[in-house]
This record gives C-alpha cells, structure tokens and sequence, in this order.
C-alpha cells in the first residue's frame, strides 16, 4: 500500500535516539553504520524495558502525549525511524536549491512545517499567489516507495514522475478466480517527485530553514512566532503544519474521537528466481492461503496480505501488509510472514536492494477546526481511514487550499486590528478549515471510519468474505 509518514514528523523536535546512551560498536564490513545506530538504540531501549517501566517515560518524550508517540510509531518507532533516514542514492538538498528564511525583522506571510509531499506542494502552490512563504524542516529525501492509481496522476501533471506502470491491477483472495481490478497502477519515482515539487518552490519563490519546529505561539500583536531549535523565531502571519500524522505538540486535535488505528508493513526490493506473478500485473492484494495449516496465535490475530511490484520477471518489490489493528502489528513478525511466505512459494531470493518499513497511522480524531494554526497532508488527518492512501489528496486539494489560505491573507485579515479582534469574534482560520475539512468531507470520513472499525475486527476469513464483496459491487 502507499507508504507514509516515516519521514514528516521529523520537523519535529525528536530526537532519532532520544535519551539513549550506548558504548562504541565496531562495524563489520558488510553493515552500514546507520543500521549498528538503530540497533545498539534498540538493545539499549531493551535493556531499559527490563529495567522497569522508567523507558516508557524516555521513550515518549518529545510527543505531545500517549497517542502522538503511537502516530510517531509507538512500539515501532525504531524502525519508523530507520525508514526516515535510511540512504538514498540520488541525493538533493533543499538548503541547494531555495534562498535561507531571512531571520530579522521581516514576517512572512505564511510558514509551511513539513517537507514531505504535503509541504512542498502546498508551499509551492501558496507562493506562486504572491505569498512570502517559507518552508522550515529537517533537510531530508523522500524515503518511502509510493504507489498511486495512474489516473489520478495523470490528471495531477504528475505522470513524469511515475517510473513504472502495470496495465491492470489483480486480487487474490482464495484459490478460486481472482479479480482484475481493471486499473492502471503506477510506482512514482521518489526522486523524480521529489525533485518535481522542490522545482515548483523554486520557481515560486519560496525560502526555507533546516530545523525542526519546538512549538508555535503567538506575538501580542497577533502574528505567529514559530519556535525552532537554537532558539531560532520566525514570525509569520499564519503557519501551517504539513509535519506528518504525530503533529500533536503543535496542533490540537478532538477530544474524544476514535481511537487511531495503524497499517504496517514491512517490504523488501529483491532479485528472485521462481517468480510467479505476472510482471504485467500489479498484485493490490493476495491474501490465499500460503501455510496450508494453523498459524501461530500471534499470527493469526493480524491477518495480512502481500503486495506485489514485479518491476521485471526477476525484480520484484514484495510487501507483507496488515491492513489495520488496533495495535500495530511489529515489524519482524511481517517480516518473519513475508520471508515464510516466499520460501513456501518456492521463490528464492538472490539479492536484495532494499527494505521499508511502512507505518501509518489511520482513524483518529480530526484536528480541531478552532484553532488558528492550520493544518495540511497527514497532519490535517486527511489520510484514508481505511486504506492508507493520502498523498494524491494532499497534492490534488493544495492548489485550492493554498486560494483559500491567500485569501484569507490578502483581505487584510492578517492586520494587527483583524488578528485581535479575531480572538473575540471569529476565527480566522474558520474558511481554510472548513475547505479542508466541510461537514460532507466530515460526515464521509464517519463512513470510512466505519469501514475500519469493522476491518480490525475481521479475522481472515472474515476479511476474505469482506473483500469478495466489495469487488462484487457495481463500479
């Protein structure tokens, strides 16, 4: 499924092994120092656990409270984090490309906290009206591998960026007939994307700062003081957080709201021999029987699928899945199911070019619509309660949110009269919220929530059942 989220919440003020202390490791030639990082981390986080319940306490600092940590990647974070900065090949810096935030006395029109697909494109979009706008973030690439209906990308002008296409799209359920979803399916090129959408700042005009953002409060007159690292301030008109799904330390969101559900998965790029599937079909979904006799318990409470990207008759991208859970299902029990289930096919892998570990948080409450900093991508909840999906939203909506923002800006609201009276008789930020979020968005969202509460319910002959016939449906 789309991956999402490993990398965005980084603009915020985490740190990659927060509190953690472990002695020198010497490095074997055949493993990267990045992964030794990652694993004396994860011993230490071990070691602490045993200790007594204090690493809970370590663990979590730095998030707004118990379901931001989850968003962030709770039980998983290590491995959410290994995703975020694992090396890329093709590597542009933002700082390269767009003009330093000027830090001073000048107040931007709008900050936009996040650099993944979401900020940029809202940021691009926002100056290209005539906002000043400035972009603050961990200076990072695109990690995740995305997969997007070719279609809607298409219709996007984003066609370019996607390296490889499948003509159809196929589900497997059981070992009767399969169903051909009848859709193109595209894998965008990270770097292309990326690429794309910091050209479209740079021809906008957009400056930036590498940092992650503290907090966000408010100047006497009104403005917005957006609270960096080094005791950096930016002033701005109005800021917006495009900073990923674990944004609680500088948004508020609902109190009372659905619990926050989790997808995860864990992928690998390999080079194989025994391929069965089809390289001119992409898999969205096999969920037969590969076992043939009773799972384990642990296994058997998170029914999962596998995700297939056959790039060549050898090259495939695999990807063990479980849809949602309640509780995430950890990263090495996909992985243990992923590689059970390739032996048991009687694929063998050869070489392997890359792993991911896919973690998105689903469900959840809305952001509250009150507040005056807004909100935009997985920050804002806009991703699919029930299927994951969210970055061709963020890209489609930003062209409009970003009028709606400029608006706002261009009316004179942003004076220091409007910004007071503001706090007295009307929220400012009301018409940017209500775009993002208008109560036929709202009263959809429910139904898809609906959705995912039935599905973390479903066992896997439940979950069989469920699919068989939704693919029935009439289109």
């Amino acid at each position: 499924m789309e991956c999402f989220g490993a990398r965005n919440f980084a603009a915020m003020a985490v740190s990659p092994c927060p509190a953690w202390r472990s002695r020198s490791i010497r490095f074997s030639g055949n493993e990267t120092p990045w992964l030794y990082r990652y694993r004396s981390c994860r011993r230490t986080l071990e070691a602490r656990a045993s200790g007594g319940s204090e690493s809970c306490v370590v663990v979590k600092e730095g998030f707004a409270d118990e379901e931001d940590f989850i968003k962030a990647g709770g039980s998983e974070l290590l491995f959410v984090q290994m995703q975020r900065t694992k090396p890329m090949e093709k590597l542009t810096k933002i700082a390269d490309k767009l003009p330093p935030i000027s830090i001073g006395d000048s107040i931007l029109d709008l900050v936009v906290i996040g650099c993944g697909p979401a900020g940029l494109s809202l940021a691009a979009e926002s100056s290209k009206l005539g906002l000043n706008v400035g972009l603050i973030g961990p200076d990072l690439p695109f990690t995740n591998n995305y997969g997007v209906w070719e279609d809607e990308f298409k219709d996007l002008g984003l066609e370019d960026c996607i390296e490889h296409v499948w003509r159809d799209t196929i589900v497997y359920l059981d070992n009767d007939d399969p169903v051909l979803i009848g859709r193109a399916y595209g894998r965008v090129s990270r770097h292309l994307l990326y690429e794309e959408l910091l050209k479209r700042c740079v021809e906008s005009g957009v400056s930036y700062l590498n940092s992650k953002v503290e907090r966000i409060t408010e100047a006497t007159d009104g403005h917005s003081l957006v609270v960096c690292e080094r005791d950096i301030v930016i002033p701005c008109r109005l800021a917006t957080v495009a900073s990923g799904v674990a944004s609680g330390k500088l948004l508020q969101y609902e109190v009372g709201g659905p619990r926050v559900s989790v997808q995860t998965a864990y992928g690998v790029e390999v080079e194989v021999e025994n391929n069965p599937y089809d390289p001119s079909l992409m898999v969205f979904m096999d969920y037969r029987d590969y076992m043939k006799q009773k799972v384990q318990c642990s296994e058997a409470e998170y029914p999962t699928f596998l995700y297939v990207m056959p790039m060549s008759p050898t090259r495939v991208f695999f990807e063990e899945t479980c849809l949602a859970s309640r509780d995430a299902m950890p990263f090495d029990l996909l992985k243990k199911k992923l590689m059970s289930r390739l032996e048991t096919m009687g694929i063998r892998v050869t070489k392997t070019y890359e792993e991911e570990w896919s973690y998105i948080p689903v469900g959840g409450s809305l952001p509250n619509t009150e507040q005056k900093n807004l909100a935009f991508g997985a920050a804002a909840s806009m991703v699919h309660p029930a299927t994951g999906y969210s970055v061709v939203r963020s890209l489609s909506e930003a062209p409009k949110y970003a009028s709606v923002i400029a608006n706002i800006l261009k009316q004179g609201i942003h004076s220091k009269y409007m910004f007071t009276r503001a706090k007295s008789t009307e929220n400012i930020s009301m018409q940017a919220w209500n775009t993002l979020w208008p109560q036929e968005r709202k009263r959809q969202r429910a139904f898809f929530l609906f959705g995912l509460a039935l599905i973390v319910q479903l066992d896997i002959e439940g979950t069989r059942t469920f699919f068989r016939t939704f693919f029935r449906l009439p289109k």
